[in-house]
């Protein structure tokens, strides 16, 4: 079989890194181009340091507009403004990581619709699309632990959230606190109640549960980790411990990523890894769901592979067979 022709914009970030460590060692595609004006004429291995020895692909400033897949990595707000000033082919199938078109007003650009792509919200519809608006690393994680209560109709009040990104979650550039001398041995919240990822959030839970009138609270945090999630929510939940587990195994049964453990978990269990994984508990009359994942991998590029492989019907674990970092 003819491997697809992958394009890359925005190829010098931290997802971008991780979209090209994935994609060389994936059996149905090849690189084309990794597009970054700054990095043009640049070997790749230059700028993403751990692909030295693994791959001898360049930077360029040139696109191919033909190519099967675009992976577009530019920060929010960017992707529609590239999409506006490049044009490509009608067959051309775009992955966009940004958050342009994840909310359902922004969808459709230039009659392109763009679909959700949280692959256990939405796998049938990817598969039948060219577009995709992949999630947010929060949003991911998030949504991933109330899926299930969504979808039975059993969010009855509010949900409080409590989440723990790493330092990648901020990108390359460096501010006033990504600079290591205030991340090392410090922890802080950032966005509090108002992070943007509580749109996607929203219109997910609201999409599967239309009465849905409470509140969502979210209080983001910087950790002191380069990379990772560790997500915990709790609401109202009449049911047992057991009703719980069955209700959220019985909805991820079928998921290539997610699993519910028994186990309490840590973010060693997925970090370099495409997968989340849930953990339940009781306390009298609430229900404590602890969500975790890597930020750039399920969070990002790992999820925009697990999308690009249900859209062309190879199996949705091509390219993302990795080991945690456990050790």
């Amino acid at each position: 079989m003819k491997k697809l022709k992958v394009g890359i914009i925005g190829g010098a970030g931290y997802t971008a890194g991780e979209l090209i460590r994935l994609l060389i060692h994936h059996s149905k595609v090849e690189i084309d181009f990794i597009y970054s004006t700054s990095n043009a004429g640049n070997k790749v291995s230059k700028v993403h340091q751990d692909l030295l020895g693994s791959t001898d692909l360049v930077f360029s400033d040139a696109t191919n507009p033909e190519v099967d897949v675009l992976f577009l990595c530019l920060g929010h707000g960017n992707s529609k403004a590239f999409l506006e000033q490049n044009s490509f082919s009608e067959t051309t199938k775009i992955i966009d990581l940004s958050n342009d078109f994840r909310l359902t007003g922004d969808s459709n650009f230039d009659g392109k619709p763009f679909i959700y792509g949280l692959p256990e919200l939405n796998k049938t519809a990817i598969q039948k699309a060219n577009y995709i608006a992949n999630p947010g690393c929060f949003a991911t994680a998030i949504q991933m632990a109330l899926l299930p209560l969504a979808k039975a109709n059993l969010l009855k009040n509010d949900v409080h959230i409590n989440a723990v990104t790493g330092a990648t979650g901020a990108g390359t550039s460096l501010s006033a606190t990504t600079h290591f001398t205030w991340r090392d041995n410090n922890f802080s919240h950032y966005k509090a109640f108002t992070h943007q990822h509580l749109g996607e959030i929203n219109q997910t839970v609201n999409g599967l549960q239309s009465d849905f009138s409470s509140e969502i609270i979210f209080m983001p945090n910087r950790g002191d980790f380069s990379r990772g999630i560790f997500a915990t929510l709790y609401t109202k939940f009449e049911g047992s411990l057991e009703d719980a587990k069955t209700l959220y195994s019985g909805f991820y049964e079928d998921a290539a990523f997610t699993f519910v453990s028994d186990e309490e978990i840590h973010l060693k269990q997925v970090v370099n890894t495409n997968k989340c994984i849930l953990h339940l508990h009781k306390h009298e009359n609430k229900l404590l769901v602890t969500s975790i994942i890597d930020n750039l991998l399920k969070g990002a590029s790992g999820q925009a592979i697990q999308n690009m492989n249900l859209m062309y019907g190879f199996e949705e674990t091509e390219g993302l067979r990795l080991k945690a970092n456990y050790f």
